[in-house]
């Protein structure tokens, strides 16, 4: 089910720092962030934080997919990210699988990848599933 934005996501914080959902199942999901300074630590590479937002947003799409036809949201409960490698340009690539998927919970990871497909961050993301308010 697709589900019905509230912010248009190119006006919310991931249009902000520029995610492009590329696919999105309940299964697997794809984004990339083409890397600028808007993105940057004052040293020069990619803030932890847009790993994080990716791994996020893109999770909480893809559960969204799965649930909302029962009625159901989903919104980040868990969020861990170990960086591994920095970015400092091109193009951060995320691939997100789904690791469990239970009534109240989903678990997602999340490798992110520079352009020559290091990998440079893994986030595991807990997903909270719960009912649509009112």
């Amino acid at each position: 089910m697709e589900p019905e934005w509230v912010v248009a996501p190119e006006k919310s914080f991931d249009g902000l720092y520029g995610l492009e959902v590329l696919s999105v199942t309940d299964e697997e999901a794809r984004a990339q962030v083409v890397v600028g300074d808007h993105v940057k630590q004052p040293m020069g590479l990619v803030h932890g934080g847009v790993y994080a937002s990716i791994a996020e947003s893109l999770t909480s799409q893809a559960t969204a997919r799965g649930v909302m036809g029962d009625g159901m949201s989903a919104q980040g409960l868990s969020n861990q990210t170990s960086f591994l490698r920095p970015i400092f340009e091109g193009t951060i690539h995320a691939v997100a699988r789904r690791r469990h998927r239970g009534r109240t919970t989903w678990v997602w990871e999340v490798d992110i990848t520079d352009d020559a497909g290091r990998l440079c961050a893994m986030v595991r993301m807990t997903i909270a599933v719960r009912p649509i308010p009112a």
